[in-house]
């Protein structure tokens, strides 16, 4: 991904990926580009929940 954008819109774009990946008429190489996109995605919210998993734990131990 060129930029990092914010947990709640990766969600939003990984919902529309998935959406047309899930619909008739999308072409073989656009599935290909579409999982590509949503795997980047799926690990830049994994990257985002840890870093806050690590903050709330952070927080708990002070």
């Amino acid at each position: 991904m060129k930029k990092e954008i914010s947990f709640e819109k990766a969600l939003d774009r990984l919902a529309e990926i998935n959406e047309k990946l899930e619909s008739d008429g999308i072409s073989l190489d656009e599935s290909v580009e579409l999982f590509k996109e949503g795997i980047e995605l799926s690990k830049l919210c994994q990257k985002k929940l840890d870093e806050a998993k690590l903050e709330i734990e952070k927080i708990e131990i002070n």
